[in-house]
C-alpha cells in the first residue's frame, strides 16, 4: 500500500490540488505524491498557531518536557516505517537512516531533562534581579535535506520546550519523513502547537515576511541565509542561521596514523560528505604526507566504496538529489580539466546505471585557489594539502566561508588546543571527526551563520530574557 502524505494544520490532515514528488537518489524512480501547501494553508497554520500560543506559553517546563518524551516514544514506535521512508527519499542505507531517527529520539530525551530556569542575576542589600525566559511566539523552521528528521527535530524540540509554537517547512527534496512524523504525533500536543507545510522557496519567503511569525530558524546556504536575514529585518524577527562550512582538518606531524586514518575518512565521506561540518579540506604535515595519503586512499577504497546492491549498513550513499549531484560533478570535472592529481575516484559518467552516485574521490595538493578548496563541495570529493609552518596552516584554514567547524589531530594536546583556539570556527574537534553534540552550543563564525542552537545555550535564541527587579527595602 502506497503511503499518503499531508500538510498538518491545526492537527487536521490537508491535501492539495498541487503536488510534487521527489526521486529516489539510488534509482531515480519517482516517489510518492506530496501536497504543496497553498498561501491559504500557510495563513491558516499561522492563525492556528497564534490561537494555540497563549495557553501553550503558560504551560510549565516539566509539562513541555513530558510532551517531548511522548514524541520520542512515537519516533521509537514508528522507527521502521520512518526508516523506510528516509531510505527512499534520501538514498541512505538502513544504518544511516536509523541514525537520523535515533538522533531525533536522543534530542527529545536530552531536552526532556534540559530547559531554561529562572536565575538570580544580581543581588545586594537594596535589590534582587531574577532573569526569566518568555517564549517568542510562533517559530518557523526552514529545514535542509541532508538529515531531514534530525535537523528538523532540533528546531521543533527547542521551540516546544521554550513554550513556542512551531511550523515546520521540510526541504522539498526530502519532505516525506518529516510530514509523516508530525502526522503520527498528532494528539501529543494541543492543536496548532506543531504543524508542517510542504513547499519551496516561495513558502519560505512568506514565512520570513509574515508579521505573525516571531522567529525563523533556517539551515541552508550562505546566499539563501542572507536573503532570509534581509527579509526578517522587515518585521524585526528573531533569526538563527546555520549556513555553509568549508571545514579545515589539520593533521600534525606527531599524529597517530593508526588511529586517525579511519576518523579522517569518516570526517570526509560519512553520508557521502553531505554533512555541514564534514572535513572538507585536509591539511597534512609534509613529513607524513605521503604515508598519510597512501593509507587514507586504501581506507576510503575499502570502507566507502559504492554499494550498488544498496548495502543496508553502508556509511556511504549517493548524492541526495540531482541538484547536488550536478554541483559535485562539476567540481570533480573542474579538477580533471585543470590537471589536478586525482588519486582515487574521479569518475563522473557511467558510475552506475541509475542514481546520483559519485565515487569517493581524493585529490592530492590542488591549489589553494581551486574551486575544490575555495568552495564547500558538500559531496564525496576531498582535497589533501600539505603544510610545514603552523602560522601558515592556520592562515590557510581560516577562510571566510570556513567558520562552522574544524578538526585537529595530534598526540600533543597542548599543541592541538593552541591551534584550536586560533581557528575561526564555532566548533573544533580534537582527535575526532566533526560530529555535533546536542549538549553543545552549535554555531558558526563569519559566513557560516548567525546565532546558534543546541545545548542549553541554544534555547536562549528561542526566548526573550525578562528581568524582574525586586526592591528589598
Amino acid at each position: 500500500m502506497q503511503p499518503q502524505f499531508y500538510n498538518i494544520i491545526n492537527d487536521e490532515l490537508r491535501g492539495s490540488e498541487k503536488k510534487h514528488n521527489v526521486q529516489d537518489p539510488r534509482t531515480e524512480e519517482d516517489l510518492w505524491d506530496c501536497p504543496i501547501a497553498t498561501t491559504q494553508d500557510f495563513e491558516d497554520a499561522v492563525e492556528a498557531a497564534q490561537k494555540a500560543f497563549p495557553a501553550w506559553a503558560r504551560t510549565t517546563v516539566p509539562e513541555r518536557q513530558a510532551a517531548l518524551v511522548k514524541l520520542a516514544e512515537i519516533l521509537e514506535k514508528h522507527s521502521d516505517e520512518l526508516t523506510e521512508i528516509l531510505m527512499k527519499e534520501t538514498g541512505k542505507s538502513q544504518l544511516m537512516a536509523s541514525i537520523d531517527i535515533k538522533g531525533s529520539i536522543a534530542q527529545c530525551m536530552y531536552y526532556s531533562k534540559t530547559g531554561l530556569e529562572d536565575e538570580l542575576q544580581y543581588e545586594d542589600e537594596n535589590t534582587k534581579v531574577i532573569a526569566t525566559h518568555a517564549p517568542l511566539g510562533v517559530v518557523a523552521a526552514i529545514c535542509p535535506w541532508n538529515f531531514p528528521l534530525l535537523l528538523s527535530n532540533i528546531k521543533v524540540v527547542s521551540s516546544l520546550v521554550t513554550g513556542n509554537c512551531v511550523i515546520v517547512k521540510p526541504s522539498p527534496f526530502t519532505p516525506h519523513a518529516v510530514m509523516k512524523w508530525i502526522e503520527l504525533s498528532r494528539g501529543v500536543l494541543p492543536p496548532g502547537v506543531m504543524q508542517v507545510l510542504n513547499g519551496g522557496a516561495d513558502l519560505g519567503q512568506l514565512m520570513t515576511v509574515h508579521p505573525g511569525i516571531a522567529k525563523i530558524s533556517f539551515t541552508g546556504t550562505i546566499a539563501t541565509g542572507k536573503r532570509v536575514m534581509a527579509s526578517c529585518a522587515k518585521t524585526l524577527k528573531k533569526v538563527t542561521l546555520e549556513l555553509a562550512g568549508n571545514d579545515a582538518c589539520i593533521v600534525c606531524p606527531d599524529a597517530d596514523l593508526d588511529k586517525i586514518i579511519p576518523s579522517v575518512a569518516s570526517g570526509g565521506f560519512f553520508n557521502a560528505g553531505q554533512v555541514c561540518v564534514a572535513s572538507k579540506r585536509i591539511y597534512v604535515h609534509e613529513s607524513i604526507y605521503d604515508e598519510f595519503l597512501d593509507r587514507l586512499v586504501k581506507e576510503v577504497e575499502r570502507t566507502y566504496s559504492i554499494q550498488e546492491d544498496g548495502h543496508a549498513f553502508s556509511l556511504f550513499g549517493p548524492c541526495s538529489n540531482k541538484m547536488q549531484f550536478d554541483v559535485v560533478k562539476g567540481i570533480i570535472e573542474d579538477c580533471k580539466r585543470n590537471g589536478y592529481d586525482v588519486v582515487t575516484g574521479g569518475q563522473t559518467t557511467q558510475v552506475t546505471q541509475k542514481g546520483f552516485w559519485l565515487p569517493p574521490t581524493i585529490v592530492s595538493k590542488p591549489p589553494e585557489d581551486s574551486m575544490l578548496v575555495r568552495e564547500e563541495q558538500f559531496g564525496p570529493v576531498l582535497p589533501i594539502m600539505s603544510w610545514s609552518d603552523e602560522e601558515d596552516v592556520i592562515k590557510r584554514s581560516n577562510l571566510a566561508n570556513a567558520g562552522l567547524g574544524a578538526s585537529i589531530y595530534s598526540t600533543d594536546l597542548k599543541q592541538a588546543e593552541r591551534i584550536a583556539r586560533r581557528l575561526e570556527a564555532g566548533g573544533v574537534w580534537i582527535n575526532q571527526a566533526e560530529r555535533p553534540n546536542m549538549g553543545a552550543f552549535f554555531s558558526g563564525m563569519k559566513d557560516s551563520g548567525f546565532g546558534g542552537e543546541m545545548g542549553k545555550q541554544g534555547l536562549l535564541s528561542y526566548s526573550y530574557t525578562q528581568c524582574l527587579h525586586f526592591a528589598k527595602k
